[in-house]
């Protein structure tokens, strides 16, 4: 019997390079689950092959704007002239429905979430160490080296911020950081805050 029957917000994050995406499409790729990925609401155009809906949410840039003004948003950012931000009315959709609801998103857009969702799941996706984070923003060969170096000192600021988190989980791994999400998820619909009002109630029915 499932007494928590509703989703779970589960907020992964981490610093850039970290591997989050990857850990996110692992994630998705296990078999019996009801993850949904949160599909975030943006200003910039579709590119080639993009759907509304399925990539991004595409909007005017007045409609997010007035959307910001009547709080819509678990968390937004202005990047490169555009707007991107996660819905409120769309993860609450999700999560009514009983799934859980994955949320891929940078170290300064969690925190904008943790200050409006009490009960949503943190979970810090740190490097093994910052010698492989940095290897790894370097074999990406996306990036001139004056803005991998920039990343990284920002990746030291956001390391200090895990302590805001509820779960740690290091990327040694892609498969095995996936499975501890996993596990974390499932770890959290057993717990008794979360079950104890529809334990007692089935109690209350015997």
């Amino acid at each position: 019997m499932k007494l928590n029957k509703n989703g779970l917000l589960i907020v992964i994050s981490g610093p850039s390079g970290v591997g989050k995406g990857t850990i996110r499409k692992a994630l998705f790729e296990m078999k019996n689950h009801n993850l949904v990925y949160s599909v975030s609401m943006t200003t910039r155009k579709p590119r080639e092959n993009e759907i509304d809906g399925v990539d991004y949410f595409f909007i005017s840039r007045e409609e997010f704007t007035k959307r910001i003004k009547e709080n819509k948003f678990l968390e937004y950012a202005e990047f490169v002239g555009n707007y991107y931000g996660t819905p409120i009315d769309k993860v609450n959709e999700q999560l009514e429905k009983g799934n859980e609801v994955v949320l891929e998103i940078e170290v300064d857009g969690a925190l904008q979430v943790r200050k409006k969702v009490n009960d949503a799941v943190f979970i810090f996706i740190s490097p093994p160490s910052r010698k492989s984070l940095h290897e790894r923003l370097i074999n990406r060969n996306t990036e001139k080296i004056d803005v991998i170096n920039e990343r990284m000192a920002k990746a030291e600021r956001e390391f200090k911020l895990a302590y805001k988190y509820d779960y740690i989980v290091v990327n040694d791994d892609v498969v095995n950081a996936a499975d501890k999400i996993m596990a974390i998820i499932r770890a959290e619909h057993a717990k008794t805050q979360r079950t104890i009002n529809n334990y007692q109630k089935m109690l209350e029915e015997d």
